[in-house]
């Protein structure tokens, strides 16, 4: 008899030792998922400001120098897709 409540009481301390490291992962997934998140918003953000100084680059070499056809055209091109956008975002706000 005193064999098998050894044998129990093992099982019972593994058992409690593996709810203990459970509970551990969890709270690091949880982090884990809240570091994703803060890094995509992060993302977010870097893409944003990348369109804008694209945009900026792309207005400072039209500024300073006669546009090439492609530049041109890929200008007209930017701009057409601002304007959309521009409309787009116009249009949700007025529904």
């Amino acid at each position: 008899m005193s064999e098998v409540n050894q044998h129990i009481a093992r099982i019972n301390t593994k058992l409690q030792q593996l709810l203990k490291q459970y509970d551990a992962l969890l709270k690091e997934n949880e982090k884990a998922k809240e570091q994703l998140t803060a890094l995509q918003e992060e993302n977010k953000k870097n893409a944003v400001q990348l369109a804008d100084l694209q945009q900026q680059n792309l207005i400072l070499k039209a500024s300073l120098q006669s546009l090439g056809p492609s530049e041109k055209k890929e200008l007209e091109q930017k701009l057409t897709q601002y304007i959309k956008n521009i409309d787009k975002s116009i249009s949700l706000l007025s529904q």
